[in-house]
């Protein structure tokens, strides 16, 4: 029982800093890709009113940070940015338990009141990017404001997300975290502890 115990306490510590690593990764990328979508907003609208050079600004923006930090820095993903930092404009208001793929997902809410309940949400209830996205696609926050009896609404959201929870090791496999430290999607770690790439 004693060395049960003592086991668990050591485990504890580990799962502990596991999460924390894995949220100061996420949150580092997220006020990175929030600065990077405020500096675009304000280059725009730096007295240039024309939307060719907005559409010219994030080409040539795109491929030299493609060619610096890889694929993950298309136009696309730049726009996104951009529509990452008009859709929570205030830094404050970030949660550092959310990744960049929760943000990729809540920008897609139209409704403000309804994005900030998701926002709200996921970090209160430690949704993954997949529970957060059931609930969107189920029209959660819509269901819960018609419904008289919030109960069922609520016990069924809590048992269909529950298989759904994020684990430690998603850290390592999240496309967009790789992509942000420059590591290659196919990592091996032999025993050695040398790392190659496929």
């Amino acid at each position: 029982k004693a060395q049960q115990d003592f086991y668990q306490s050591v485990a504890d510590i580990l799962r502990a800093a596991r999460a924390n690593v894995y949220r100061a990764v996420n949150f580092a990328m997220v006020e990175a890709y929030w600065n990077v979508g405020r500096m675009i907003v304000e280059e725009e609208q730096r007295g240039k009113e024309r939307a060719e050079y907005g559409a010219a600004l994030l080409k040539n923006l795109s491929i030299r940070l493609a060619a610096e930090f890889g694929a993950g820095f298309d136009e696309r993903e730049l726009r996104r940015m951009r529509q990452f930092y008009s859709s929570f404009p205030i830094r404050g208001a970030l949660r550092p338990e959310l990744a960049w793929s929760h943000y990729r997902l809540l920008i897609r809410v139209d409704k403000p009141e309804a994005r900030s309940w998701y926002l709200t949400e996921a970090a209160e209830q430690n949704w993954s990017t997949r529970a957060l996205e059931r609930q969107i696609h189920s029209f959660y926050y819509e269901r819960l404001l018609m419904s008289r009896n919030k109960a069922p609404v609520i016990e069924e959201m809590q048992q269909k997300t529950a298989p759904l929870a994020a684990a430690p090791q998603d850290l390592i496999k999240d496309p967009y975290v790789l992509e942000f430290l420059g590591i290659p999607r196919r990592v091996r770690i032999p025993r050695g502890g040398t790392r190659t790439s496929h």
